[in-house]
């Protein structure tokens, strides 16, 4: 076994950790490593526009190589356990490191088996989720080839990556449907786990419209069971009357449940009794409640907001700052706000922007503009602005 130390070290190099890494690089920290096995980046906003045929897999995926921020080092391992007390982190290989701070964001597991038969159910021929990288362009050719029955598109309670991108491959493809003269020959159903459609104000009414507009059927407090894959039968649970609804489906495409990893949950830095295993932190300062050496930020961290990219830009800049003060012994003197922000596509050439706080309260970067009103414009950011910053100025600490 080899043992080594570094000043910072970073699990999980995705958005949170490159972008943190870069952005401490440019704080003046010089002794950064970043944990990742995997030799690929995504960008995972564009997952809902592969699955509705806005964009392309390629757009969405670069080597991990081409993004670690010069100056930091790339161990290529995965970390299998975290022992807080001692300073140490083990990894898939058997080596073992020390750190001076460490930062958690290694994202969260798509927990598949949570839910019977779905696992099957999506690598069959008439299911796919576009939270899976390699599903996303399937669930475009399934969606894209269905002319007439019956398309389900489901989304989990409790904690999830951009929860609201469950609806999006949806509207995509019904407006295709649309132009193409077959919607009216499809039965679209929604389930969602949740009393409203999405729980901000204003936006819950644009999607609503959008909703009756397109004829979708949406099932609210509702999520699915279980499914059967060879008989091609989703079971409907409703969670408010207690009831359940068999649902036969021609295509069927379905977000899982998801938390933590689970050897993060086997260490100590949930809470106590976080059957999710997030990461315990001050949702303000974002460091460790009961390690001050300790942080996370990003899906992985105990923090009541939305979790999505633009919760965790805002996340990133307040760590930084945060952990480079704690280095020098100073105060924590930035404070997450609890900012996230959810596009929308509500057609193939519209979205309506969400902005909203932790307690899902409108929240708008630009004080009364109605970003949260279907437009073209804010497609245009979503699907061009937004991916060129995300390469070019988030990856690098810039933005």
């Amino acid at each position: 076994m080899n043992t080594r130390h570094h000043d910072v070290l970073i699990i999980g190099g995705g958005n949170a950790g490159i972008s943190l890494a870069a952005r401490l690089h440019r704080y003046g920290v010089t002794d950064i490593a970043v944990v990742e096995p995997k030799d690929h980046h995504l960008y995972q906003p564009l997952f809902s526009h592969i699955a509705g045929g806005r964009a392309k897999a390629s757009e969405a995926i670069r080597a991990q190589s081409s993004v670690i921020p010069p100056g930091v080092e790339w161990i290529r391992d995965g970390a299998t356990g975290i022992n807080a007390a001692d300073t140490t982190v083990a990894l898939a290989s058997g080596d073992e490191i020390t750190y001076g701070h460490l930062v958690v964001c290694p994202g969260l597991q798509l927990d598949w088996d949570r839910v019977p038969g779905l696992a099957a159910a999506v690598h069959s021929p008439h299911g796919a989720s576009h939270y899976e990288f390699e599903l996303a362009p399937k669930a475009w050719t399934l969606l894209s080839s269905l002319k007439s029955g019956t398309a389900v598109f489901t989304m989990p309670s409790g904690p999830a990556k951009c929860a609201g991108a469950a609806q999006k491959p949806m509207y995509l493809a019904c407006d295709y449907w649309k132009e193409h003269g077959v919607l009216g020959d499809i039965r679209v159903v929604m389930d969602q786990p949740y009393p409203t459609v999405f729980g901000v104000e204003g936006v819950d009414e644009e999607l609503n419209r959008k909703i009756a507009e397109y004829g979708i059927e949406l099932r609210l407090n509702s999520e699915l069971a279980s499914v059967d894959p060879a008989g091609q039968v989703a079971l409907i649970r409703d969670n408010a009357a207690g009831t359940t609804e068999e649902l036969r489906y021609d295509v069927l495409n379905a977000v899982p449940p998801q938390s933590a990893p689970d050897w993060l949950k086997a260490t100590d830095l949930p809470a106590p009794g976080d059957e999710g295993g997030f990461v315990q932190v001050d949702p303000e300062t974002l460091r460790h409640v009961r390690y001050p050496n300790v942080w996370s930020l990003g899906d992985a961290a105990g923090t009541t907001n939305s979790k999505c990219g633009g919760a965790l830009r805002k996340q990133t800049r307040v760590l930084a700052k945060n952990l480079v003060a704690a280095r020098r012994g100073a105060p924590l003197t930035e404070k997450y706000n609890g900012y996230a922000v959810c596009p929308f596509t509500v057609s193939r050439s519209t979205v309506v922007f969400a902005e909203f706080d932790a307690d899902y309260r409108p929240m708008p970067s630009v004080p009364r503009v109605p970003t949260w009103k279907e437009s073209r414009a804010s497609w245009v950011v979503d699907r061009d602005v937004f991916p060129r910053v995300y390469w070019n100025l988030i990856l690098k600490g810039r933005a």
